[in-house]
């Protein structure tokens, strides 16, 4: 009955995303949301003079101080930017690394690390605008992100309402059928739990975090969020070193399998080059989400410190950071020093991390990454769920949502559920659809309102070349020709 609503899906997936590397390197259209990205990337690196060069020691200085000068009730830097790294940190770096490496290669990697490098532009563009365009709440957590610098920027209500239906598609409901899904498997392969059994404990976690709004999530991410990364990247720096020997010629994998060094010599060279750049590519899309216009969701929620739109913008820089040239080369580490992607393997996925984890500690590697995506995957659950609500406010207004976000929660809870139990491709396919059409709808804005975000750096950096401290820096939207009348006041009263 809906077999042509499926091959529709199929098909703007495809053009979207691509699925097929034959395809990619053969039809310019096909898979056309990767090379957007990555161009979007590469403008933004060269406007802004590869700032994410200049600016990577001025992003951790920012770090330090990111939890002071919180507004009373309200979320800090710090934790906005746990809230962004608890959604981006998930299936995709612990599952998503190994299914790149198990279909492109070890390549994969090096093209997730250039993803994530161009990215970090992207990120620092949408997210300085998201502060910009943020507009206060009286609950003393701010809202903002696409769907309001796309209304107050763009003046297109009907462009910012169908972005926000296609994050509510995707991450609001969806990707937490994904999240969970995962959690299951893993669950599964470590203690012989029943999915179902799973889902339920789920909900009985998930429930008290969604029902007490944007504030209980950033709390929540903010205390987890860094434990479980830690604990992660020890582990496979002990990996690395205990293994020291053998990183170097990793290392040399990965780069010989990107430039197809390795396949020229089977004489499938292009085709081993494709394969290794579209996985890599999309998974690490998928990890990051710089400029899939997720992030900023988060961004827009602090009370930033230095008191600028431009800080959150370097934070959300380096949660890309975090997210792909850390802790998913960590998953690649393991998965790559073990040895166990061979033709041979049948497992993928999560599941493959846990065999390449349990090569070097045994059963309790199985364990620890059913744990690690436990906690990951559940904090992206409660962060895609913050997304979902800021943008459900803003289709319905901020005065009249209440009814809407209750029934919205129990959405949520009853997709957390549902994905555990089932395997639901169709709906994933649609939320692959929704999400890339989220991510062109967000490219378009940032690009069109990216004067606006390039000014806000200059001002940025004339305040520091003037020899201000960072506690020094502040934020005039009168200084902007632009922003003086689109930019909310209340927002920016202090």
């Amino acid at each position: 009955m809906f077999d042509w609503f499926n091959k529709l899906v199929d098909f703007g997936v495809g053009i979207i995303w691509g699925n097929d590397s034959w395809l990619i390197m053969n039809n310019p259209w096909y898979g056309l949301l990767m090379f957007i990205l990555i161009g979007t990337g590469l403008y933004f690196t060269i406007v802004t003079r590869f700032m994410q060069v200049r600016y990577f020691g001025h992003m951790w200085q920012l770090l330090r101080i990111s939890g002071e000068g919180r507004k009373d009730g309200g979320i800090s830097s710090f934790e906005a930017l746990m809230t962004s790294l608890a959604a981006r940190v998930g299936t995709g770096n612990l599952a998503g690394v190994a299914i790149a490496i198990y279909l492109g290669g070890p390549g994969a990697v090096f093209w997730m690390w250039i993803t994530a490098i161009v990215g970090m532009s992207t990120s620092f563009i949408e997210s300085t605008l998201a502060q910009a365009y943020k507009v206060p709440h009286d609950d003393n957590v701010y809202r903002g992100g696409p769907a309001y610098y796309i209304e107050r920027g763009l003046g297109s209500r009907a462009m910012a309402i169908f972005f926000s239906v296609c994050l509510l598609i995707a991450f609001g409901l969806a990707f937490n059928g994904v999240q969970s899904n995962t959690i299951a498997q893993a669950t599964q392969e470590a203690f012989g739990v029943p999915p179902w059994v799973t889902g339920l404990i789920l909900v009985l976690l998930v429930a008290p975090i969604v029902f007490g709004g944007l504030r209980s999530v950033a709390r929540v991410a903010g205390k987890v969020v860094p434990i479980m990364a830690i604990l992660y990247i020890l582990l496979a720096l002990f990996i690395i070193v205990t293994n020291f020997s053998q990183f170097p010629a990793a290392i040399a994998h990965i780069f010989k399998s990107a430039f197809g060094f390795e396949q020229a010599a089977g004489g499938v060279l292009g085709y081993g080059i494709a394969q290794a750049m579209a996985n890599g590519i999309k998974r690490g899309l998928f990890s990051n989400e710089a400029g899939m216009g997720s992030a900023p969701n988060a961004a827009a929620t602090a009370k930033s410190y230095p008191d600028h739109p431009a800080v959150q913008g370097f934070m959300q820089m380096l949660g890309v950071f975090i997210d792909t040239l850390v802790i998913c080369t960590a998953t690649a580490s393991i998965i790559i020093l073990s040895g166990v992607v061979n033709p041979g393997v049948e497992q993928e996925g999560i599941q493959l991390t846990q065999l390449a984890l349990s090569q070097y500690v045994g059963n309790w590697g199985t364990i620890f990454v059913a744990i690690a995506i436990f906690f990951f995957s559940f904090t992206s659950i409660i962060a895609n769920y913050s997304y979902g609500e800021s943008n459900l406010e803003f289709i319905s207004g901020l005065k009249s949502a209440k009814v809407p976000i209750m029934i919205f929660r129990f959405m949520v809870l009853g997709m957390v559920f549902i994905g555990a139990i089932a395997s639901l491709p169709a709906i994933w396919n649609f939320a692959d659809l929704s999400m890339g059409l989220m991510a062109l709808t967000n490219l378009i804005a940032i690009i069109l309102l990216s004067p606006v975000a390039l000014r806000i750096l200059k001002d940025y950096e004339r305040q520091l070349k003037d020899g201000k401290t960072p506690s020094q820096i502040k934020f005039d939207p009168d200084h902007f020709v632009k922003l003086k009348d689109e930019a909310n006041r209340d927002a920016w009263n202090d």
